[in-house]
């Protein structure tokens, strides 16, 4: 069996359940944010311990179902939860949702995650708009034999996030009068969080956020020509020159009191596609 196979077996499990039912967006849902996922009308949900193949979330927050339903007017599917590299999954484990969800039928991916924050002008509990990322997890989703079947041997991440999807998000937050911060994601491994010196190189390199999620989704997703939007809660400011830094607790209530917020944002940006 090859990783091809094993999305195409879990495709068809979902399927069997849920009547055929074909996505047309993936929304990845992160800490804070899975009771989204309770919006959608019609729903169908199969816990991800049911699925073929599919890795099983152990991370604080995250539900680990899998929802398909109607929102904003939009077929869905929606991930209540995710795996994290640092779980013990491989890269290709953790990516594995996103292949399953296109393979079911989405081509727009909003991708949706908890972050810290990298400069001392923004305030937890504000939400970013990804601009650009920079991978240092130390591996590679797409690492490995390529099958093209997902796509091609070296895909070109030039505007990772879609400008068009980014542009749509950008109105609507003004629209509403929700502050949106615009920013570079650098992923790291986790589970610790950076040390100081660590903080300060990567502001050096440019990047306003930090987190342990998102990027190999953004690789994989990319991959397989789809188009990506990000959005992260700023759940804490990781400022290298203060002396206190939020623990796990402290960045799940951040997030869940951002999430009315940032549902209400995506909802819209689904429902305007």
């Amino acid at each position: 069996m090859t990783a091809y196979d094993d999305v195409q077996a879990a495709r068809d499990f979902i399927r069997a359940r849920a009547a055929d039912f074909q996505p047309e967006v993936s929304l990845t849902l992160g800490s804070g944010l899975g009771g989204l996922a309770d919006e959608l009308e019609n729903a169908v949900r199969i816990p991800y311990a049911e699925i073929p193949n599919f890795p099983v979330s152990t991370a604080p927050g995250h539900a680990g179902t899998l929802v398909l339903g109607e929102l904003g007017g939009r077929r869905v599917v929606a991930f209540q939860g995710r795996v994290h590299y640092y779980e013990g999954y491989t890269m290709q484990q953790v990516v594995f949702p996103v292949r399953v969800a296109h393979a079911l039928g989405a081509r727009t991916f909003v991708i949706t995650s908890a972050c810290g924050g990298l400069r001392s002008d923004w305030t937890a509990g504000d939400i970013m708009l990804h601009r650009d990322y920079i991978n240092f997890a130390g591996d590679n989703p797409l690492i490995g034999p390529n099958d093209t079947r997902f796509g091609e041997r070296f895909p070109v991440m030039y505007d990772a996030y879609d400008p068009e999807l980014r542009g749509l998000t950008q109105r609507l937050a003004r629209s509403h009068d929700i502050g949106l911060r615009d920013g570079v994601y650098v992923a790291i491994s986790g589970p610790t969080y950076a040390s100081r010196a660590e903080l300060m190189m990567f502001r050096a390199l440019g990047a306003d956020a930090i987190g342990m999620s998102t990027v190999p989704e953004v690789i994989a997703a990319r991959h397989l020509g789809a188009r990506v939007l990000g959005l992260s809660t700023v759940t804490d400011l990781a400022i290298p020159e203060r002396n206190e830094h939020a623990d796990e607790q402290e960045v799940i209530r951040v997030a869940q009191g951002s999430a009315a917020r940032l549902a209400g944002l995506v909802r819209d940006v689904v429902g305007a596609l």
